[in-house]
């Protein structure tokens, strides 16, 4: 009698502390980046089949690839969704000696590989894996590490806003020596949007660019392959056939698809005019085939992405959990940078660059790795979630009345204890399992 009376004013059953309250993960982040991944496969799909079948490896190789990278970036996504950000900030510094390392690999005998006159690639035996595309991880998260902790210098100190431009500046020097100038151009650009966010003052932030913006135009004019990209970039059609013959080509399949395009699987240029049609022009195949309406879905997805990413890294920020906040804006710059470079060189408006569309474009390091970042982005947003309920949940309990003690009845044996609300008159609430809501 007596245990059913507990069990009719005990409540739901709940857990019995507040830091047992599982998070929940961002659903648009999720279904964003599977919608993007769905899409990618199948346009990587319809612009390989010709350029599969001129290699003879079968007109759904590429396809197949895709779709393995894909996998295997889902389970990397899953394995970082498990792992605990403070661990991830606790071991920021190996990350960026680790990813240094990978861009000197590069050039070792046996371990470095050529590819297009580029010395990019690590031979993995059965693949090849590009190195900077796990820097680019590396280094936002050593970023949002370095900001977490020394965001109040770096807002009134100039030293400690350029610190990591030397990090940055060895991984620039290291990426000029392959030769990468698009990658070095990125991961400036996300260092320097990142201090920016930071807090930093401007004058702080005009002095390196002062140094080097020079020092780029430099290296960018050192190399005669890099002018004659700078000024076919600027008139393709002076020379249609030879250095403009990319964009030319890139410009076609963007004109012919108009409004609604010519179909899917029905573009022309993708038969041996357009060069790279599944990688770096994936973009132009899906403006001939899907038209202005199939862009504009594209760039709603991307955009929508990206605001929910710098979303998720402000509320954290505002939270006090700087190293998750700058993590999520570090992703979300990198996508749309990565995202604006590539679409501006299929649209002609920045000289030609090896820069994927992230998620969409055909490539194994560039998939891994993006799928990597949303699996970051996504554990921040569940322990962003998990904090904020656990806030939440502790306000709920000191809003509660004391602790009521009830009377029991006299029973025959050991006197039972008295029931109780709580030690501070809180519920308990019960634990979830972390899942996906």
């Amino acid at each position: 009698m007596n245990m059913e009376f507990n069990r009719q004013h005990e409540g739901p059953r709940q857990a019995t502390r507040i830091d047992e309250i599982e998070g929940r993960f961002d659903q648009p982040i999720l279904w964003l980046s599977v919608l993007l991944a769905a899409f990618g496969l199948v346009m990587v799909g319809s612009s390989s089949i010709a350029v599969a079948e001129g290699l003879n490896v079968g007109p759904f190789h590429f396809l197949i690839r895709h779709a393995v990278f894909l996998g295997l970036g889902a389970v990397l996504a899953a394995v970082i969704t498990r792992v605990e950000l403070r661990e991830l900030e606790r071991h920021s510094h190996l990350l960026v000696l680790i990813g240094i390392l990978l861009l000197l690999a590069v050039f070792i005998p046996g371990i470095g590989r050529t590819v297009n006159g580029a010395r990019r690639w690590l031979n993995l035996g059965i693949t090849g894996f590009q190195a900077v595309e796990a820097v680019k991880l590396f280094l936002i998260v050593w970023m949002a590490s370095y900001l977490a902790r020394y965001r109040d210098q770096v807002q009134s100190e100039w030293i400690a806003a350029f610190k990591p431009f030397l990090v940055v500046g060895a991984m620039v020097l290291l990426l000029l020596a392959q030769p990468d100038f698009g990658s070095a151009a990125l991961l400036i650009g996300i260092t320097l949007c990142l201090i920016w966010l930071g807090g930093v003052r401007l004058l702080h932030v005009l002095v390196p660019t002062a140094v080097i913006a020079p020092l780029m135009v430099m290296v960018a004019m050192s190399e005669s392959y890099r002018v004659r990209r700078l000024t076919s970039f600027m008139d393709p059609w002076k020379d249609p056939f030879n250095d403009g013959f990319q964009l030319t080509q890139a410009l076609i399949a963007i004109g012919r698809g108009e409004w609604a395009g010519v179909g899917l699987g029905g573009s022309v240029q993708k038969l041996f005019y357009l060069p790279e049609a599944h990688t770096d022009f994936i973009f132009s195949v899906m403006a001939e085939e899907l038209g202005f309406v199939g862009i504009l879905g594209l760039l709603a997805m991307i955009g929508l992405l990206v605001w929910r990413a710098f979303r998720l890294g402000l509320r954290a920020v505002e939270m006090g959990r700087g190293f998750a906040g700058f993590c999520a804006l570090g992703v979300g710059l990198w996508l749309a940078l990565q995202s604006v470079v590539s679409i501006g060189v299929n649209l002609g408006l920045l000289p030609t660059k090896g820069l994927t569309l992230p998620l969409v474009s055909s490539g194994g390091s560039s998939v891994l790795m993006s799928c990597a970042a949303l699996g970051l982005l996504l554990r921040v947003s569940y322990e962003l979630d998990r904090s904020e309920r656990q806030v939440a949940r502790h306000k709920e309990s000191r809003a509660l009345p004391e602790p009521v003690v009830m009377d029991e009845p006299i029973v025959v044996g050991p006197a039972p204890q008295p029931l109780r609300l709580g030690s501070r008159g809180r519920l308990r609430i019960e634990p979830s399992l972390g899942e996906i809501a």
